[in-house]
């Protein structure tokens, strides 16, 4: 059992921290962090403090892994602050793993926030036992152009400031992957969004529960064989949940990978498996067609998986604590996560 952090209320104090990319801290890029703090602020009516390192750019932060760790350990440490949400994500976050002190997050729960390459860091809030939340960042969800996406608004609330079963997570009835440039005069220009349709059943019957254990399933690859991945109890009778970055990887490298599951024995050990929307749905066909693949390569073609769920690389997106208990309804073709997130 993983230990909740605290609910969120108006007007406590989060911590920004960047534990990968450092482009928060880039002068180009400087107003969208301040769009996505303004809106934690204004909406959530949160206090918002830039951990020291976090903003000095990308260079400095390539080249000080350390520092970004540093920030990780002193925001976890800090007693005032009450939650932590990453800038954005990147591609290195594997590299603070010398310098993590999981003692300190253990003694210090409280939530923990971001996705894509911060996969790694809910790895380190894993081994020390603690729940974290995969959703969004500052960058993306909290500084989206004209206003933060209804949907988004809705599950930060029910995930992070309520200790209620987070219940059913209904589909967003619509989406969008479109990039835009991060420039100001995009500032007031929203992004074109695409009509959702829904949830799909690719194979299973019945309803399947679990904790909730995955992340970008590019960014897990960096963690496999590290003191960071899972023991073996952790995927029995879970629900494992993957999605896919911007760099939208080729199907045959999600065939490779769900093999090295197969291989580990982790999907004869989960209940269950929820996929992501692909970016922009790319190889949103051709995906579904590995996973069947693999799964009959492995006599687990009733292993209930769900897909095209709205988390990860898409907005808007829910959040998913992990740890907590979840259950897929295949019969229905519906998700929902059976406790709270929070305490």
């Amino acid at each position: 059992m993983l230990i909740k952090p605290t609910k969120l209320k108006p007007g406590d104090r989060i911590a920004t921290v960047s534990p990968s990319w450092g482009g928060a801290g880039e002068p180009a890029l400087r107003w969208r962090y301040e769009q996505g703090v303004k809106r934690l602020e204004e909406v959530f009516g949160l206090q918002v403090i830039p951990m020291p390192n976090s903003l000095k750019g990308g260079d400095y932060l390539y080249n000080n892994p350390q520092a970004r760790a540093e920030d990780l350990m002193t925001a976890f440490k800090d007693e005032r602050i009450k939650g932590i949400i990453a800038n954005i994500g990147g591609e290195d976050s594997i590299r603070l793993l010398p310098y993590i002190d999981f003692e300190i997050i253990r003694k210090n729960p409280k939530i923990f926030m971001g996705y894509s390459d911060v996969t790694i860091s809910h790895l380190f809030c894993h081994k020390a036992g603690i729940t974290s939340f995969y959703g969004p960042a500052i960058l993306t969800d909290f500084a989206e152009n004209v206003a933060m996406d209804p949907y988004t608004i809705e599950m930060v609330n029910r995930t992070l400031f309520s200790n209620e079963v987070i219940g059913e997570i209904q589909p967003a009835n619509h989406w969008t992957s479109e990039r835009l440039e991060w420039i100001e005069e995009n500032k007031n220009r929203r992004r074109i969004t695409q009509k959702n349709f829904g949830y799909e059943v690719i194979q299973g019957s019945g309803t399947a529960k679990g904790h909730l254990i995955g992340g970008c399933i590019e960014v897990l690859e960096f963690a496999k064989g590290t003191e960071v991945w899972p023991e073996e109890k952790y995927w029995e009778n879970s629900i494992l949940f993957f999605e896919t970055s911007e760099e939208k990887p080729q199907p045959n490298l999600m065939k490779y990978w769900l093999r090295n599951y197969a291989a580990q024995g982790i999907l004869h050990k989960t209940n269950g498996i929820i996929f992501g929307k692909p970016q922009d749905e790319k190889f949103y066909d051709d995906y579904k067609e590995i996973i069947r693949t693999v799964m009959k390569e492995n006599d687990l073609e009733d292993l209930p998986i769900l897909y095209n769920l709205n988390f990860g690389h898409t907005e808007p997106k829910f959040i998913l604590p992990y740890g907590a208990m979840a259950e897929i309804n295949c019969e229905n073709g519906t998700f929902a996560i059976l406790e709270s997130g929070v305490e």
